[in-house]
């Protein structure tokens, strides 16, 4: 593993994995507690960018002079943002929107620097989706797999049901690799 001269915002396993595939390994997890609700009329692009901000400012307040990173996924239908459903109920109507049609991941990276610098990187990428049959849709629902998660998990059974992908998959799983490394190595974190 790489030199641990950062800290990870984040308790999510696909960030922490994404991470260890590219040989680095964050010297701390601190998960930032925030609030994560839109604000009244906030699209999605914006939100993104703030989420990822006041997690690493979070954070960084609890852990000053150190390097911190962070990062925030969305799933967008249209202008709609699809937060992590509460129930199957939810999950269903989720996965309702998107199947037959292009939905939008968007993954925002933040890295606030020891002096206290922010430097921050958006990616967009397009998904496309085939249209579910009912019994696709009940199996992939009692397979759990959704839970705790923004929308699905494209490395998991839902990689069956992708028809295309623009963009970053890494960030479609959670943390967009080439656009954190670079993030990183400006810092010369290696």
């Amino acid at each position: 593993m790489q030199n641990k001269d950062f800290i990870l915002a984040s308790s999510s396993p696909q960030r922490i994995a994404l991470l260890r595939q590219v040989g680095f390994e964050p010297k701390e997890i601190v998960p930032a507690d925030i609030d994560e609700s839109t604000l009244r009329h906030e699209r999605p692009l914006p939100y993104v960018k703030r989420m990822a901000l006041n997690k690493a400012l979070c954070v960084a307040k609890k852990r000053q002079g150190e390097n911190v990173l962070a990062c925030d996924t969305i799933v967008t239908v249209g202008l709609r943002i699809v937060h992590k459903a509460k129930n199957v109920d939810e999950q269903r109507r989720y996965l309702n929107m998107m199947s037959g049609r292009s939905h939008k991941v968007i993954s925002s990276v933040c890295l606030i620097n020891k002096e206290g610098h922010v430097s921050q990187r958006t990616v967009i990428s397009r998904i496309s989706m085939k249209v579910f049959s009912p019994e696709e849709l009940d199996e992939y629902l009692a397979s759990g797999e959704w839970q705790g998660v923004c929308g699905y998990k494209i490395e998991g059974r839902m990689a069956g049901y992708i028809t295309r992908l623009v963009g970053s998959y890494s960030g479609v799983v959670g943390l967009p690799l080439n656009e954190t490394l670079n993030l990183l190595k400006g810092e010369g974190i290696k």
